[in-house]
């Protein structure tokens, strides 16, 4: 069985934002393309090195341009 990202950013919520999820464990709500990668960063990974359209991020419910 192939191996699923360790982030995902869940699909837009109707109040608002979009739930971040690293290993399985919330992160966080994202309410912009900076929050998922301030998350990686509390969680130890360089900010600068994460591509948000990389295989590293799975995108629920559209990509980083839809909030």
């Amino acid at each position: 069985m192939p191996e699923h990202p360790p982030v995902v950013v869940h699909q837009p919520s109707p109040s608002g934002g979009r739930r971040v999820t690293i290993h399985g464990q919330i992160a966080g709500l994202a309410y912009n393309p900076a929050d998922p990668l301030e998350f990686l960063r509390r969680a130890g990974l360089d900010p600068d090195q994460i591509d948000l359209g990389g295989p590293l991020i799975e995108w629920r419910g559209g990509g980083p341009d839809v909030w």
